[in-house]
């Protein structure tokens, strides 16, 4: 199957025969979490982040998924929670961060400023 003929359903199907194998396959859980988002999934997208936070609470990439899934379902105070976290624990991606798209409820959000300009600050003293 070529790059063009990619099928997501697939690899959801694959991935999760994976995951019943091993239930604590953290890149599994991860790749799952963005495939389900992907494919329009969100609720389940949440749940794979969630998992994924309480296998590797310091994972701030982790972190920085579950805040997008919480964006997409309209959790703001929960996602800027989360995104906060990420941030504590190492999350510097500003570039990413501030047009990522899964962001887009939290933007006009001025705490979510507040953090933006937190990583930005971090980004250039590095």
């Amino acid at each position: 199957m070529s790059k063009k003929q990619h099928d997501p359903h697939f690899e959801i199907g694959f991935y999760e025969a994976v995951l019943r194998g091993n239930a604590r396959y953290t890149d599994v859980i991860e790749i799952l979490g963005g495939l389900y988002t992907k494919t329009g999934r969100i609720a389940d997208g949440l749940k794979m982040d969630r998992r994924l936070v309480r296998l590797q609470p310091t994972n701030h990439t982790a972190h920085y998924n579950l805040a997008c899934s919480l964006a997409l379902t309209r959790r703001k105070s929960a996602a800027l929670a989360s995104l906060q976290r990420a941030v504590e624990l190492g999350y510097r991606d500003f570039a990413w961060m501030s047009q990522d798209p899964d962001l887009e409820i939290l933007k006009p959000h001025p705490e979510f400023m507040l953090l933006l300009r937190a990583v930005e600050k971090l980004t250039t003293e590095s």
